[in-house]
């Protein structure tokens, strides 16, 4: 792989910025100042510096947003903010994109990833992998309620009828639930609040598989290790 190719999939810049970076004699391989955007490395082999600090490489990334409201999921758009926009300067965004959506005013936990093969494991509904949410509602929350969607409910997915599957569901305070799922249809939360004839106020996504939000703030990411990825994918049949 050529030297500046490398330096922009770590995240140092576009090929004219890191060309900058190496004349500046700011790059340095294997010991080496090297100032040749075309000099040949082994990504997984070498080992390279920017001002004496190591350069990371790797084959995928994958990140960890607490995404904040008003934010849409998207790569792109002309007229609102994405979660590509609002991403820190450390996140490598070559081939990143979002697994799954959460609504524009939904908050709390969205991946990103460069790996395709991760991100359709993850919502695969095959895999049941669940996802929890905080739910604040408008009316009082029932143990009939409860029942209702712990068992399934009927609702209206873009003029197509389905029932949810079944669910686990803690009553946290007469309007607030924390409730997990193992799929994640249009809307679906909105819509089973709707089913049993009430409203979402408030949608927060704490967790996926084994993975929480942790202390992470609305806006901030981390990037994930192998020990995130593999609680990632815990799952458990309901």
């Amino acid at each position: 792989m050529r030297l500046d190719k490398f330096l922009t999939d770590c995240g140092l810049g576009s090929r004219t910025e890191v060309k900058t970076l190496l004349k500046a004699g700011r790059i340095s391989v294997s010991g080496k100042v090297q100032k040749d955007p075309s000099f040949s490395v082994l990504p997984e082999s070498i080992e390279v510096f920017v001002d004496s600090k190591p350069v990371s490489w790797k084959k995928e990334r994958t990140y960890l947003l607490h995404k904040p409201a008003g934010v849409i999921t998207a790569t792109e758009d002309p007229k609102q903010t994405t979660v590509m926009d609002i991403l820190p300067k450390f996140v490598v965004r070559k081939n990143l994109a979002p697994v799954g959506r959460l609504d524009k005013d939904t908050e709390g936990f969205l991946l990103l990833t460069t790996d395709g093969k991760l991100a359709h494991e993850l919502i695969s509904p095959s895999k049941k992998i669940p996802k929890t949410y905080f739910v604040l509602l408008e009316n009082l929350f029932s143990t009939e309620d409860k029942l209702r969607w712990e068992n399934g409910v009927s609702i209206s997915v873009k003029g197509e009828k389905l029932t949810t599957n079944k669910a686990i569901v803690e009553i946290l305070s007469e309007r607030e639930v924390r409730l997990t799922i193992y799929e994640g249809k249009y809307h679906q939360i909105k819509l089973m609040a709707e089913a049993i004839g009430n409203q979402v106020i408030y949608l927060k996504r704490e967790s996926m598989g084994g993975l929480s939000l942790g202390d992470l703030k609305k806006g901030e990411v981390r990037e994930l290790d192998p020990p995130d990825l593999e609680l990632l994918k815990q799952s458990r049949d309901v």
